[in-house]
């Protein structure tokens, strides 16, 4: 039997992803960042609920942040598996995500000047570069549409 499990999105709009465990098999739909209030954001920095190794490919919807903006993060923690995708949500993902870890650190580097964090020193949840996708990549397989 099929098991979906809810990891986000549910009881907010943001950090979309779903976990579909099957036969031994576990893909997640989605990989998205909690974003807006900080209870929310800080749901980034949860530990993921299941192995990040163990997680057999992703399938994302599309690139808003909020659907593929914690796939840096799920990499740096073991998943080293497929993406599935259209070219167009790659070609997103090339500018988005590097962006969002620009983002993450000038919001650090701000934190940590003006010592409005409780961490010393305040992190990003990830960089610029861990979030670059190489146009090398065998992780990211677009499909092709007319």
């Amino acid at each position: 039997m099929a098991e979906l499990t809810f990891l986000g999105a549910a009881r907010t709009v943001t950090g979309s992803k779903y976990l579909l465990t099957h036969g031994g098999s576990t893909v997640l739909f989605d990989c998205g960042l909690f974003q807006g209030l900080k209870e929310l954001r800080q749901r980034n920095w949860d530990a993921f609920p299941v192995e990040p190794a163990s997680v057999t490919a992703v399938v994302l919807t599309h690139a808003h942040l909020d659907h593929i903006g914690y796939l840096p993060r799920l990499v740096a923690q073991g998943f080293s598996g497929r993406v599935f995708c259209t070219a167009g949500t790659v070609d997103l993902a090339r500018l988005v995500l590097p962006d969002s870890g620009r983002i993450q650190e000038e919001d650090a580097r701000q934190a940590n000047k003006h010592g409005y964090t409780k961490h010393s020193p305040a992190l990003p949840l990830y960089d610029e570069a861990a979030a670059k996708i190489r146009k090398e990549s065998e992780r990211f397989l677009a499909s092709r549409q007319p």
